[in-house]
């Protein structure tokens, strides 16, 4: 499991990625809000722990800036301001979870296992349009029917449905699926992204897989 701490508070940061790496997370720290939001955008994290007043941008935008790209890794924010206001606004901007400061780090793992046990079972099927991914058992349904799939294609498809309606690029697919062969190779990716489309819009007049130059790809049910 990979956490990403967004705090200025050098000392708190380096306590929670203490206790987070004793309890076997792999953790990334940050106190820049344009860097949090690049790597909320590369890297596939299963939390983000959000301070307020960080450099660069804040935490509403960051957190504002996050969901807008549709990334739905849950955002628990770390904050002095315990004023209701503040804790309405962040879960209005879509935040899962707000805890005040001083907090005691057992709670905090608590409420980290939490959205990790929603974030479990919401994750465990994926659908778009007639397509259905059950992540558990690692199998395609297109219309009921099961669709078989390599390793390397499962993987790239569950990245891109788990960000639909997003363009991803090719290096983040590469960043996030470690198992890829020949990951040096500037063509990988369009090879399995060809070998899904006969899979998967051969049958759809709307073609799901879209391609967009220089850009990336992107599986959405719209148009553009």
């Amino acid at each position: 499991m990979k956490i990403l701490i967004v705090e200025d508070d050098k000392k708190i940061a380096s306590l929670i990625k203490k206790g987070l790496e004793e309890e076997y997370f792999s953790i990334d720290t940050t106190d820049n809000g344009e860097e949090a939001i690049y790597l909320a955008k590369i890297i596939g994290y299963d939390i983000i722990l959000l301070d307020i007043m960080i450099h660069g941008s804040d935490g509403y935008t960051v957190c504002k800036k996050i969901r807008s790209l549709k990334i739905t890794t849950p955002i628990i924010i770390l904050s002095a301001k315990n004023a209701i206001f503040d804790k309405v606004t962040f879960l209005n901007l879509g935040a899962d979870d707000y805890i005040t400061k001083p907090f005691d780090f057992d709670e905090l793992l608590a409420r980290i296992k939490v959205q990790l046990r929603k974030k479990e079972q919401s994750d465990n099927i994926l659908k778009i349009a007639d397509l259905e991914l059950n992540t558990t058992t690692k199998t395609l349904f297109i219309a009921m029917q099961e669709i078989e799939l390599t390793a390397k294609e499962y993987a790239i498809l569950e990245y891109l449905m788990r960000n639909r309606d997003r363009v991803v690029s090719e290096s983040e697919i590469l960043n996030s699926i470690s198992n890829l062969d020949n990951a040096t190779q500037s063509n990988v990716v369009n090879v399995y992204i060809y070998r899904l489309r006969k899979k998967i819009d051969k049958n759809h007049t709307l073609k799901l897989i879209k391609t967009y130059k220089h850009q990336g790809y992107k599986i959405s049910e719209k148009d553009t």
